[in-house]
């Protein structure tokens, strides 16, 4: 077990610090505060951010720290708070590792046992969710799916029946594929586009599934798409002996049980958790 005691220890310390995703006056005193006092900045482009600190009169090291450069940097990272180095991840807008980079070095700085200090601030998901007018709690955030249409079909097969608001991210020249591939995965749910948050153009479309899909051709900005969840059992016609003997084919190829499960629920878009309670009753 290891416990983290934030600001009762010495320790070298990876400060996760978001960044404004549009109106640069929501960067917080303490954001700013953190930028001056560490030692190196991590950040996604150098440039995007090197505007952002000079904005603010922050003059520290950039590094960057990338998808693709992603395992060298979080060796380099790791180097530096071993040298006794304070360092601050930053994303080109909104928090570290919400559909951006960041997770391989958190994960390695807390199991080394280097504090991990998460900082408040912009978060167009959750901008997004409280204005939405759709139910807050619980939520399911997926972010951008995969851009082949069979992919993202498949996904949206997964999240097809859970109950929960489901949030996405997409980009304008992808939302009417989007929006279409909803449609006809999800069906006509209530539905909410948000765009442009926090900017002088902020706009939310808010209506169903079917009628944003007619109104979004054209769209401009990163999008934040909310979808309400499901209200009805598209399951409870589904032929549980089918499942079962799907299940029991796969594992018969060479799969474990629990591997099995999880391919069959994602061809089937059956929840992976009652398709765990299915199995393991019926073997009860």
């Amino acid at each position: 077990m290891l416990r983290q005691k934030s600001f009762e220890n010495e320790k070298p310390t990876l400060f996760l610090v978001p960044t404004p995703i549009g109106n640069l006056s929501e960067m917080t005193p303490r954001a700013i505060e953190v930028l001056n006092s560490v030692d190196v900045i991590a950040c996604e482009d150098t440039r995007t951010s090197g505007q952002l600190l000079k904005h603010f009169d922050i003059h520290k090291r950039l590094i960057s720290y990338q998808n693709f450069n992603e395992e060298s940097s979080t060796r380099g990272i790791l180097n530096l708070l071993g040298q006794g180095q304070n360092v601050a991840l930053i994303s080109d807008a909104g928090y570290p590792l919400i559909n951006d980079p960041g997770q391989k070095v958190v994960s390695e700085a807390a199991a080394q046992g280097f504090n991990v200090v998460p900082l408040s601030g912009s978060s167009a998901v959750l901008n997004a969710l409280v204005a939405s007018g759709l139910i807050a709690q619980p939520f399911l955030f997926v972010g951008f799916l995969p851009s082949s249409e069979n992919e993202r079909n498949k996904k949206l097969r997964e999240y097809r029946s859970y109950p929960m608001t489901l949030i996405f991210y997409e980009a304008p020249h992808r939302i009417q594929k989007f929006m279409n591939s909803a449609l006809g995965i999800l069906g006509d749910r209530r539905c909410v586009i948000a765009r442009e948050l926090t900017k002088i153009h902020e706009e939310f479309l808010r209506g169903t599934v079917k009628e944003l899909a007619e109104n979004c051709e054209g769209l401009k900005g990163e999008m934040v798409i909310l979808i309400e969840g499901n209200k009805e059992d598209f399951h409870k016609d589904v032929d549980y002996g089918v499942l079962m003997t799907m299940v029991n084919e796969q594992v018969a190829q060479g799969l474990s049980k629990s591997e099995a499960i999880r391919k069959v629920a994602g061809e089937t878009g059956i929840p992976r958790n009652r398709l765990y309670d299915l199995v393991h009753n019926k073997e009860n």
